[in-house]
């Protein structure tokens, strides 16, 4: 309905535009000097030129001689020379007796003034209604771009995020544009899906126990088995009993090696997760810090020009993170920092709640480890290990300390030498 007024509102513009223009253009037209009378008074002159008793007062003029000199005007203020007629755009016609010109008769152009004002006003006019249309269009523009460019960004920017497997970062519900029922509809695949990831992470959880379960099991009876082989060769005298109590210990060690390698390829899958770190400019970390903080609790910061080696995608999932278990955990305002030290821009994330037992401090990277302060707290253990992950993976870092009050997370980012 708004994009049908602002059109409606342009077009009204446009037709008043040519309506003004084109009555005063006929206005101007109705006001110049009527050629049939000047042509007329000019015959009447050269039928009685001489007669100075004979003068026609219908239109103004003036009459010269061929020396220049006036012989009458209807009027003061009128054009005595060629010159000031010329000036004044005044016309200027010979007076034939017989065939000889015998004189010129200036005619006053006394529409001059009223055309010129006519003139003005229709560019005065022209100029106003352009301007006039000039902010139509540009409110249209911002109208746009509030309603459809920037919701668009919104959701393109959270679908990269859905994609990058960032699940916690909720997308506002804003329905006072035309996005607003995919907004809600992009919220819920949001939820949906982090229920999803909640429901495969429970049933790896479940998968790796079993398997834990399973190496224990199966470590115990074939360690007994393991040391039967080992006493029944070294009692055995017949050397084929040997050969068979050997190939027991062999078979043993085997399956220990097998047991080992399923547990662990079950449970260090997350390492599959591909990191391609380039080249980018430190103009990035701005937008993507600013995007990370959702909730605006960080203040002002400025981030110092240079290169930077990293994979935008997982520097944006590593501030995500961070920020997340900042409003998770602490529920404060934030401080962000930017310094360079030893070849890297490090990036500080600090807040101002009750931190993390020092104790604790070591082990909160690692997979599925959760802090002591998590208890009612949603969440796998994997936020703090993945971002870890990913910056080791981009030749960088994570260091955390406590902050005395609250908790710092500096992000070590490798610079690249210009």
């Amino acid at each position: 309905m708004k994009k049908t007024g602002f059109i409606v509102l342009l077009v009204i513009t446009f037709l008043v535009e040519i309506g003004f223009s084109y009555f005063l253009y006929n206005k101007m037209e109705d006001v110049k000097q009527d050629v049939v009378v000047v042509n007329a008074c000019l015959k009447e002159i050269e039928d009685h030129y001489g007669d100075s008793s004979f003068y026609l007062t219908d239109i103004d003029y003036t009459l010269i001689d061929n020396d220049g000199n006036v012989t009458f005007k209807t009027s003061d203020g009128l054009s005595e020379t060629l010159m000031q007629a010329v000036s004044n755009s005044d016309s200027v016609l010979d007076i034939e007796c017989d065939g000889v010109v015998v004189g010129k008769m200036i005619v006053h152009n006394s529409t001059s003034a009223l055309v010129t004002k006519y003139k003005n006003l229709i560019v005065a006019g022209i100029l106003l209604i352009s301007f006039l249309q000039v902010v139509i269009i540009a409110v249209y523009f911002v109208y746009l771009r509030r309603t459809i460019i920037v919701p668009f960004e919104r959701l393109k920017d959270f679908a990269v995020r859905v994609a990058g497997g960032n699940l916690d970062l909720p997308l506002n519900i804003d329905r006072g544009h035309i996005f607003g029922s995919f907004t809600e509809a992009f919220d819920m695949m949001r939820v949906e899906l982090k229920k999803a990831r909640q429901a495969e992470k429970e049933a790896n959880d479940a998968k790796k126990e079993m398997v834990a379960k399973l190496s224990h099991d199966i470590k115990t009876p074939v360690a007994s088995i393991k040391s039967s082989s080992e006493i029944g060769y070294e009692i055995s005298k017949d050397e084929k009993t040997k050969h068979y109590f050997n190939l027991i210990n062999e078979k043993s060690d085997q399956v220990t090696t097998l047991v080992a390698n399923l547990f662990n390829s079950s449970v260090n899958d997350i390492t599959e997760i591909a990191v391609t770190p380039m080249e980018y400019s430190s103009e990035i970390l701005a937008p993507i810090i600013n995007g990370s903080d959702y909730l605006n609790k960080a203040g002002s910061f400025v981030v110092p020009e240079c290169k930077i080696f990293v994979d935008k995608l997982r520097i944006q999932q590593v501030f995500d993170n961070l920020f997340m278990n900042s409003y998770k955990y602490a529920d404060t305002d934030i401080e962000v920092s930017c310094e360079f030290t030893d070849g890297y821009l490090v990036v500080g994330i600090r807040d101002k709640g009750p931190g993390v037992p020092e104790n604790e401090l070591p082990l909160i990277c690692e997979k599925y480890k959760r802090g002591s302060n998590c208890e009612g707290k949603d969440g796998a253990g994997l936020g703090l290990y993945l971002t870890d992950y990913f910056m080791k993976e981009m030749d960088g870092k994570l260091v955390i300390e406590n902050a005395a009050p609250g908790l710092k997370v500096s992000v070590y980012i490798r610079t690249v030498e210009g």
